[in-house]
């Protein structure tokens, strides 16, 4: 492990005692404590480079006191911009920022972009007779954003959570009587399995090897195989990293809401749901998951796997940039999040090369479920999904050498040496769903009628009196 990565993983260890010691405070205790430790995090690992991140914060509430109305077109901007700033300060003979400046930059902006289309909610909110789910109940002062933006847990890991979620933490009623030590083990019980995978694997198939030209002189099938090695450990130091965070998140009791307000990663609560305070309720931390590892490897499609990646992160990207696309096309919209996605992580040609794969990859999965799977029985279907699981995990083997490469030469250079198969692979099945007159239209006239067959179903047996699910 890199003297960086050995730091990450202090912070992530300190934070889970430490958010048992948050429980025991007053809200006010809780806030100001928070607010001092992040600030000893960030000044502590990013030096001087802690004061980007204080004019992001400083400029959206600028943003927002100047504005409500325009605040999330503004924050977005603002927010956007500075990144591109924040990554080219030695343009400008700045020293350039550190790993641990980046982490905090990146959650941040995520912060600051949702905090502006909070307070455009609430203000909406007291102007409208239908109030939002989940609105704020009162415009955060200077003292609140800068409390929310330097929150110690999760400052440069993440979980991203909205101020929402932060704001019903500071005010929980009572904290110790909320689960934290069995969620949290269970969230940690496969953290050194995961851990002992990643030193493990990553010793035996180093990425650097991959640059040399000793790399080529391999068989196809071992070079083909290096990036399942790869994209697997990548994996595992990310399950290990975000399991620990959301271990972080629990111990302080962060993001937790009972069962039935159907919370979901990133933007907590779904439903207007009150615990009862004389019946027992069950609690769960479903609005700070950021990682369903079994749905990760085992999801079918593409466009699925990336709802169990990074989760609050993926919430983020669909409700402020997928929802707010410049298009109608499913593909186009895709496409457009993956380029925002790309940006926000950071400026080099691999993370481009990678991401923009992805509405490639869906394009392909679409063309073959309504040309081909539509047209199988149960059997055939069965098989079909197995295919279809095998190709979605090197797809993503395939893209995340662009991710951990970064250089455009780098990730070509890798992809030649496998003739960009999964390029390939990809083009054949949008030519094969056109031949087979597939496509967009077919598949969604086949789902509404899927969809009519099943509501018909539902409406007979509901007349019968049978129990439908």
């Amino acid at each position: 492990m890199s003297p960086d990565e050995l730091v990450y993983l202090g912070v992530l260890v300190a934070s889970i005692p430490v958010g048992f010691l948050f429980r025991y405070l007053s809200p006010a205790g809780k806030q100001g404590a928070a607010l001092l430790l992040g600030l000893l995090i960030t000044v502590g690992l990013c030096h001087v480079h802690a004061l980007h991140s204080l004019v992001t914060v400083i400029g959206t509430w600028i943003i927002i006191k100047s504005s409500w109305r325009r605040a999330p077109a503004l924050s977005l901007s603002w927010t956007f911009l500075y990144l591109l700033f924040f990554r080219l300060v030695t343009w400008f003979n700045l020293p350039p920022p550190t790993p641990f400046a980046n982490a905090v930059q990146l959650i941040l902006t995520l912060k600051m972009v949702s905090l502006a289309n909070e307070v455009h909610s609430f203000y909406v909110n007291n102007m409208s007779k239908n109030p939002t789910l989940g609105a704020l109940t009162r415009e955060p002062s200077l003292y609140d954003i800068m409390s929310y933006s330097y929150c110690y847990v999760g400052i440069m890991t993440g979980p991203f959570f909205c101020f929402k979620t932060y704001s019903d933490w500071l005010s929980q009623p009572k904290p110790l009587s909320l689960p934290g030590w069995e969620p949290c083990l269970q969230r940690l019980k496969l953290v050194p399995a995961y851990g002992a995978l990643f030193l493990v694997v990553n010793a035996y198939f180093p990425l650097p090897y991959v640059r040399t030209d000793e790399f080529l002189d391999q068989n196809f099938f071992y070079r083909f195989f290096y990036m399942v090695a790869v994209f697997f450990v990548f994996r595992m130091r990310f399950y290990a990293a975000w399991c620990g965070a959301e271990a972080g998140c629990i111990s302080a009791g962060l993001g937790c809401y009972p069962e039935k307000a159907l919370s979901k990663p990133g933007g907590g609560p779904t439903v207007d749901y009150r615990a009862d305070p004389s019946a027992e309720e069950k609690y769960d931390f479903k609005s700070i998951q950021n990682i369903d590892c079994y749905n990760t490897d085992f999801c079918v499609k593409v466009r699925h796997g990336m709802r169990y990646w990074n989760m609050t992160v993926q919430w983020w990207l669909h409700h402020y940039i997928y929802a707010n696309a410049p298009f109608k096309s499913y593909t186009l919209r895709a496409g457009w999040t993956m380029l925002i996605s790309a940006y926000w992580h950071g400026l080099h040609a691999g993370y481009y090369l990678s991401f923009m794969t992805i509405p490639l990859c869906i394009a392909a999965e679409s063309a073959m479920e309504a040309s081909v799977r539509s047209k199988l029985g149960p059997y055939g279907q069965n098989i079909f999904d197995w295919i279809h699981w095998f190709l979605k995990m090197r797809a993503y083997d395939y893209m995340c050498m662009g991710f951990v490469l970064l250089k455009a030469s780098d990730t070509i250079y890798y992809w030649s040496s496998i003739y960009f198969i999964m390029h390939i692979i990809a083009v054949c099945c949008i030519l094969v769903g056109r031949a087979l007159k597939g496509g967009k239209r077919e598949g969604m006239r086949r789902e509404r009628e899927q969809k009519t067959e099943g509501e018909k179903l539902e409406n007979m047996k509901e007349k019968t009196g049978e129990k439908t699910d």
